[in-house]
């Protein structure tokens, strides 16, 4: 089994040297452009950002990996086998022998147990993946252990659907740590958490040399890495973050892949002989998340109405161009459950009926808070002029990602406009963020975008966690369509798109894996001609 990871790489000359200077790139280097502002940490315990998390994907080793072009099949990466037991309840691995960490130690089962208990133990933001089970930080150390050096048991609370499970821990949460280098770190029994923030101790086939937030990440080969090294030994990652740069950059041979071209700039390279275009359908969803908290987003007469005032078909064709397709259901194609209806399309007038209905025939000011990229604030000033056609002020609120991601978290928004990625490939992994919200109190220990925006979902955070339990494939698609109807007609959510993500690359450049998640982007298969 290949289990993919990456990591990035950079000699301390090359990583000070400026772009315009590199007359190409080495042959032995992978070098991206790509808008990576949002990574807010390196702790995999902590990562919930897409650019996070394709560091992770690249440098971490997980217990359970998926085919990237056929996501049903699950297969072992770490754990190269495993048992269910009778009852559903009770996992069992075994631990793949001969795998190092950076560091030298073995990995051993004993490893990969506390890395699981010590997401359950930080409770940061992703750990609502494990915490779903019944793990909690009194009862993890007993329901998640290691018997021997090669043998991991976990007992979960109920008889889930096993792939459910599985799937949960092909997530970054699944990361397997090294204990000895994380604890060696340890300051206030914080688990080595604020090391690990700006380090790494992982066995993946790359290893962290160094990342200067807002700037570049690089990373080197793990020439030990038990699947085969790379044959890029240094991946660098420069955070250039508008697109007309990214494409003059590429032109000239500065860097071999951009990954952020907007419409134009692919339209410009599409026919450049040195330029080839690597396309692949995501799980990601564009959207806006409206607060509950605001007065004017409570009104569900609001909320519906904001809905048909968004130009989706326009935004589809011209800023996203061939990047993404109108979708409207928070369950992406390919999921199990998928909703492929797409009810809302812009009508201004249907929308000013609406805000009437709501005592607001006058229309309202309102914030979008905004991630300052180029195709982000062409989306918000779409909206913007849309929404103006109804009476609506809507003042955009640009910032980088990390700014707009924590204050998002805190739910200090009146809308923001993001974009949100599966965690795993089980449909319960929308479904747990989208239409599950069990306590919505600001002091709350699961946090899922209902959460954020402040939205009590009632009867449908029971009517998810049922559906987990159900093991009839056919019985429980129905029950996510059913879901996803109750969320389009009241949900705080105006879901408007599927994305597709394109990597604009030099012609030498062969064998960068695009998954279908933001994670499953692998750098340890490139060659160069």
């Amino acid at each position: 089994m290949r289990k993919l990871i990456a990591g990035l790489v950079m000699g301390t000359a090359l990583a000070t040297m400026p772009l315009a200077a590199q007359a190409e790139t080495p042959k032995n280097a992978l070098v991206m452009a790509f808008a990576i502002d949002d990574i807010i940490t390196l702790d995999p315990a902590q990562i919930f950002e897409f650019s996070g998390a394709e560091y992770a994907g690249n440098t971490y080793d997980r217990l359970i990996g998926f085919d990237n072009d056929d996501v049903s099949k699950i297969h072992g990466v770490i754990a190269e086998s495993w048992d269910v037991s009778e009852d559903g309840k009770t996992f069992t691995f075994k631990i793949r022998d001969g795998i190092k960490f950076a560091s030298g130690n073995d990995l051993t089962a004993e490893d990969a147990a506390f890395s699981l208990q010590r997401v359950i133990l930080l409770d940061q933001s992703p750990a609502f993946i494990l915490g779903q089970f019944g793990f909690t930080p009194e009862n993890v150390k007993d329901k998640i252990r290691a018997v021997d050096d090669s043998t991991l048991v976990m007992e979960v609370d109920k008889p889930y659907a096993p792939s459910f499970v599985l799937y949960c821990l092909t997530a970054g949460v699944g990361a397997v740590v090294d204990k000895e280098e994380v604890l060696a770190h340890e300051v206030d029994g914080d688990l080595g958490h604020e090391w690990l923030k700006t380090n790494y101790a992982g066995s993946g086939p790359f290893k962290l040399n160094k990342w200067t937030a807002g700037e570049s990440l690089s990373l080197t080969a793990n020439d030990d890495y038990w699947d085969g090294a790379p044959e890029m030994k240094r991946v660098i990652i420069r955070n250039v973050k508008e697109a007309a740069a990214q494409q003059l950059l590429l032109q000239k041979g500065d860097i071999d892949i951009a990954r952020n071209l907007e419409a134009d700039q692919l339209a410009a390279v599409k026919d450049d002989t040195n330029i080839k275009l690597l396309s692949k359908g995501k799980g990601a969803l564009w959207y806006l998340g409206l607060s509950q908290k605001n007065e004017y987003l409570s009104n569900p007469k609001v909320r519906e109405a904001l809905k048909y005032l968004v130009d989706y078909k326009g935004i589809s064709e011209t800023i996203l161009a061939g990047r993404s397709q109108i979708h409207q259901g928070f369950l992406p194609e390919g999921f199990l459950g998928a909703y492929n209806e797409n009810p809302y399309s812009l009508d201004i007038e249907k929308a000013k009926s609406l805000l009437a209905e709501a005592g607001l025939a006058d229309g309202f000011s309102i914030t979008m808070d905004t991630r300052n990229t180029t195709s982000i604030m062409a989306m918000a000033q779409s909206i913007q002029a849309t929404w103006a056609q109804a009476g609506i002020n809507l003042e955009i609120i640009p910032g980088d990602g990390k700014q707009t991601l924590t204050k998002y978290r805190a739910r200090q928004h009146d809308i923001y406009i993001g974009r949100w990625g599966p965690d795993y490939q089980d449909p319960h992994t929308n479904a747990s963020t989208f239409a599950w919200n069990p306590d919505n109190s600001d002091d709350a220990t699961a946090k899922p975008l209902a959460w954020r925006n402040a939205w009590d979902a009632g009867d449908l955070t029971a009517q998810t966690d049922a559906a987990t339990l159900e093991r009839d494939d056919a019985k429980r698609a129905a029950m996510y369509v059913d879901l996803q109807k109750k969320v389009l007609a009241d949900g705080p959510f105006v879901i408007m798109f599927q994305e597709t993500e394109i990597a604009s690359m030099r012609g030498n450049v062969n064998n960068f894996v695009l998954g279908p998640s933001f994670d499953n982007n692998y750098y340890r298969f490139v060659t160069k001609d």
